[in-house]
């Protein structure tokens, strides 16, 4: 959604009616996660996609039909769809997707929304998809208020507490509700959409390594600090632009910098002055990675000061030393890679291995 939001929010500024499709649902092994979206606009211009080309013709169709009636759409694809559409997901997975026409007076919190997504603001859109309400309504929460309603007062006040513990954590998903808000009811669903700001990924110490591991962070999507207390390496041209370099030591500018249960902390300075003192903050903190770099000496010996200091095995447990994945990496970017692997596979419990050495589905049920 963030990629074509500059689209969307140039036809909706003009006034045009534009169709939104959005995965709400996968199983198996879809091609997109929920949030993907695409949208149709004016001369039939596209944004975006829903599953890298199977289905989009489909769904440009459907777009068009919602505009045309200005009513939302709740539509399945999976391998073996014999729908009106005769098309389907050829990797063999499952993708719901929810179609709604959009204008000024259909979504009036829609440019606000906007808005703070690309000024990093977070906010959540919840957007009604089945059962006795109307279908297509939005609820837009930010922490502070709300705009918009999916129908009835209960509903409103049950979705905007969910959706703001939802934004906490950056996650998106469907919920079930009674038509009143009620909790153990399923009547309604409702897709939860979470625009928080990127995660964090904190580099300490200012090497060739750092660079490469910034730069495939600012790839994958992070907002990139490198520290460094030494400033003739913490300099900015020594960094990919956008990459925040701090000067400072390590563990100083860590007890002061907020993290959360997704923030990366990659630990490359390779010297126990600095690392063992910022490893004693960082396990001390929420993270979704805490890395650190260095030779299986090296790591015996930071594992042996940090015991020292107090810290039980379910604590260091949660330490990736040495970090990465065994790609048998040598170079920087090699090592960056390395890294990132590791990242990607621990976020969605990912298990490293060859997928020509793994059998069943490439993305699990829930994952």
């Amino acid at each position: 959604m963030r990629e074509i939001l500059p689209a969307l929010s140039a036809w909706y500024a003009a006034g045009v009616p534009f169709g939104l499709a959005t995965v709400v649902g996968v199983s198996r092994s879809a091609p997109r996660d929920p949030g993907a979206a695409m949208a149709v606009g004016p001369d039939d211009e596209v944004v975006g996609s829903v599953s890298g080309g199977c289905v989009e013709g489909a769904v440009f169709e459907l777009a068009q039909e919602v505009v045309a009636s200005g009513e939302a759409r709740l539509q399945t694809f999976g391998y073996s769809d014999e729908d009106a559409f005769a098309v389907g997901l050829t990797c063999g997975g499952e993708i719901t997707l929810l179609v709604r026409p959009v204008t000024p007076a259909t979504d009036p919190a829609f440019g606000e929304v906007a808005e703070s997504v690309a000024a990093g603001r977070p906010v959540t859109v919840a957007t009604v998809t089945d059962g006795p309400a109307p279908r297509g309504a939005s609820l837009a929460v930010w922490p502070d208020r709300v705009a918009g309603s999916l129908g009835t007062d209960g509903l409103d006040v049950a979705v905007t507490a969910d959706a703001r513990g939802e934004l906490a954590l950056g996650a998106t998903g469907l919920r079930h509700y009674g038509p009143r808000g009620e909790r153990r009811e399923d009547a309604v669903t409702v897709f939860l959409h979470s625009f928080a700001p990127p995660p964090r990924m904190l580099v300490f110490g200012a090497i060739d390594y750092a660079a490469a591991v910034a730069r495939i962070g600012d790839f994958l999507g992070y907002r990139v600090t490198v520290c460094d207390a030494r400033p003739v390496f913490a300099t900015p041209k020594r960094f990919p632009q956008g990459v925040e370099v701090v000067v400072d030591w390590p563990h100083r500018y860590l007890k002061s910098t907020a993290t959360d249960e997704r923030t990366v902390i990659c630990v490359l300075t390779h010297d126990p002055k600095f690392d063992v003192p910022l490893l004693e903050e960082a396990l001390r903190r929420p993270a979704a990675y805490i890395g650190a770099m260095g030779s299986r000496r090296t790591h015996d010996d930071r594992m042996k000061r940090l015991v020292e200091a107090g810290f039980t095995d379910r604590e260091l447990a949660r330490l990736r030393s040495p970090v990465g994945l065994d790609l048998g990496a040598r170079t920087p970017e090699e090592v960056a890679v390395s890294v990132a692997a590791e990242i990607v596979a621990l976020r969605w419990g990912g298990t490293g291995t060859p997928l020509t050495a793994t059998a069943g589905a490439i993305h699990p049920q829930g994952s």
